[in-house]
């Protein structure tokens, strides 16, 4: 009985001490499944934040780069307002060019104009001092119109041989002419009867005694017969060089 009790008393000590172990490590495993619970609990907070701050991330990724759309459009259209501001300069420059450029067309045909008629004014004015004061002077369109009758350069109405006092006025007439060379010059023949030929033969004798007797260049002189209805005559047109008045026209167009 004595050898038997000390090992009923190992035996008790050992199962002691294995209850207080098992009771030490039930607390510690308690206590670890409280530090998981707890740390599981800190990941949940933890992947909420996360998940909040991967969302706020999102959203400003989202809003950096609608901003960036937005700079974009606004500096595309900021290129495109300044290419079509610099294109509507372009376009109002060249107009104002091109309106500055027919402003002196049309100056240049208005001071053409006015030119020819104070030049007529003045011819007209010359004419009565070198034709007489009973000669037969108009003005229409610019152009001087010196009109004769047939009576007064022909033997008579029906001739082609001028007269004494036809080539005197004739004379008269190229001295006019001489003074004012920019002048084109067209002797017009009219009659009544309806014989061209007769009239065209008397305006071809009055530019021969310009061209052979007065040295009025035939280049100068043009000829022209028409029906004068109920009037008959040599009328010598003194009028503005056009063809130098086209030509400097289209140079200028």
């Amino acid at each position: 009985m004595k050898k038997i009790l000390p090992i009923i008393l190992f035996l008790v000590a050992t199962l002691s001490i294995q209850a207080q172990k098992k009771k030490d490590l039930i607390t510690k495993i308690t206590e670890l499944e409280q530090t998981i619970l707890e740390l599981n609990d800190s990941i949940s907070v933890a992947k909420r934040q996360i998940n909040v701050s991967n969302s706020k991330a999102e959203l400003a990724n989202k809003e950096a780069e609608e901003l960036r759309n937005a700079n974009a459009t606004l500096l595309q259209n900021l290129t495109n307002f300044s290419k079509i501001s610099k294109q509507n300069t372009e376009t109002v420059n060249s107009a104002l060019s091109s309106l500055n450029e027919k402003e002196q067309q049309l100056r240049l045909i208005s001071d053409t104009y006015a030119k020819n008629d104070s030049t007529a004014i003045a011819i007209l004015s010359q004419s009565k001092q070198i034709l007489g004061s009973n000669a037969k002077v108009g003005a229409s369109n610019g152009s001087i119109l010196v009109s004769n009758s047939l009576l007064t350069l022909f033997e008579s109405d029906q001739s082609t041989v001028l007269s004494e006092e036809g080539k005197a006025s004739i004379a008269k007439i190229a001295t006019l002419i001489t003074k004012n060379p920019d002048r084109q010059i067209t002797i017009e023949a009219m009659n009544i009867t309806g014989d061209f030929d007769v009239s065209y033969n008397q305006a071809i004798a009055v530019a021969n005694e310009l061209w052979k007797n007065n040295s009025i260049p035939a280049e100068r002189i043009q000829i022209v017969t028409k029906d004068g209805n109920f009037k008959e005559g040599i009328t010598v047109r003194l009028s503005p060089n056009l063809n130098a008045f086209y030509s400097l026209a289209k140079e200028k167009m």
